[in-house]
């Protein structure tokens, strides 16, 4: 008896990836750039002191050391200063595989330290929705985002409108 195909999205989930797949993920992973580098630069500014935030310096430095840890695979001691951590987040968030982007996002979730998004990637993993580390809205709808994930995304997407505000001047 043949498999049933999956769908997701209105999208077949094959074995290699099918090219549908491959641009979803990659909409997917453009968005979670987006809301890490956002989350990498606030995490900076208040580990250095200019931004004054809930938490304060100590939060700041331990969200920019977390970050560094899941997207680099490492983490950093007391002798690396807070530029160089950060441009090497940057630098590697760059560079990142989307399968490991899948990986750590869902782990950054799990932390609180980014918001959940609509949809997941496809093809990775047998992930369910409800997971520990699932960073994806559930199928059943919005109501199961929690008020802390409204209040991140909701903080994000502020943060990316002034960004591309401040990128067009």
């Amino acid at each position: 008896m043949p498999k049933k195909s999956q769908t997701r999205y209105g999208i077949e989930i094959t074995k290699p990836h099918s090219k549908e797949m491959y641009t979803h993920n990659d909409e997917i992973a453009y968005e979670m750039k987006s809301i890490l580098r956002s989350e990498i630069n606030e995490a900076y500014m208040r580990a250095i002191g200019t931004l004054a935030a809930s938490g304060g310096m100590d939060k700041g430095e331990k969200d920019l050391r977390k970050i560094g840890t899941a997207i680099e695979g490492s983490g950093y001691g007391d002798g690396y200063d807070f530029d160089e951590i950060k441009d090497n987040i940057l630098n590697t968030l760059t560079n990142i595989e989307n399968w490991s982007l899948h990986q750590e996002y869902g782990y950054l979730c799990s932390e609180g330290i980014v918001p959940k998004l609509s949809k997941k990637m496809l093809g990775f993993d047998k992930a369910t929705d409800g997971c520990w580390d699932c960073y994806w809205e559930e199928e059943v709808g919005r109501e199961e985002y929690s008020q802390s994930d409204e209040a991140l995304l909701k903080r994000h997407k502020t943060k990316l409108s002034s960004e591309s505000i401040k990128e067009q001047k």
